[in-house]
């Protein structure tokens, strides 16, 4: 029988941030918009926590149940466009102004990013659902040495059918080898239900 070589090296980078409005869903299928890229993704960090369940008897353990808590995501962008941040938070734009109010609700939306390695394999990740919350406003006066700001947005998501499997998913992955791009391909239309639209440069 033909064995699969695994893999041990680690990621040393992100790229590709992209997400979509979730416009429609139901238990077989899932419509998205338009899929829209974010660029220079500087460090993304999604949470699965577990929680060990025990119950006793007889003085000892009888039964353990894992009990999965809510997935969370926080990202760091070199900047996020306006643009991005009124899909995203649900902003209102006016005259070419946004505003911020208190009964915004930012829209239900997937993800796909994808960790980097030194030998050019990819592993792609993809959020089925979930929304994100509106980032601070920060400013600092410039000082001898020229420092950039980064942006961090933080997002909440959970489970959705995915087409082909049994229950409902939180997170997705697949790797793909350096020049191959089929488990890219698959993640795109199971989060999306779109192709990956088109080929990006490295680091543009």
């Amino acid at each position: 029988m033909a064995t699969t070589e695994k893999s041990y090296r680690a990621a040393t980078g992100v790229d590709e941030f992209y997400y979509a409005v979730l416009t429609s869903e139901t238990d077989t299928s899932i419509a998205t918009g338009e899929i829209n890229r974010v660029k220079f993704l500087q460090e993304i960090e999604v949470e699965m926590p577990q929680e060990a369940v025990r119950a006793y008897g007889d003085n000892k353990t009888a039964e353990i149940a894992v009990a999965g808590g809510d997935i969370s995501v926080k990202t760091t962008f070199h900047k996020v466009p306006i643009e991005d941040k009124n899909i995203l938070f649900g902003l209102e734009k006016v005259d070419g102004i946004s505003a911020v109010s208190g009964t915004d609700v930012p829209p239900y939306v997937a993800v796909i990013f994808t960790k980097t390695y030194e030998d050019g394999s990819k592993e792609w990740v993809g959020l089925p659902k979930g929304i994100f919350m509106r980032s601070k406003i920060t400013g600092k006066t410039k000082e001898d040495k020229t420092e950039f700001e980064n942006e961090e947005v933080t997002g909440e998501f959970m489970e959705r059918f995915v087409d082909g499997f049994s229950t409902q998913k939180s997170v997705l992955f697949g790797m793909d080898k350096k020049g191959q791009t089929t488990n890219r391909d698959a993640l795109f239309m199971k989060i999306f239900g779109k192709a990956y639209p088109g080929s990006v440069p490295q680091g543009a």
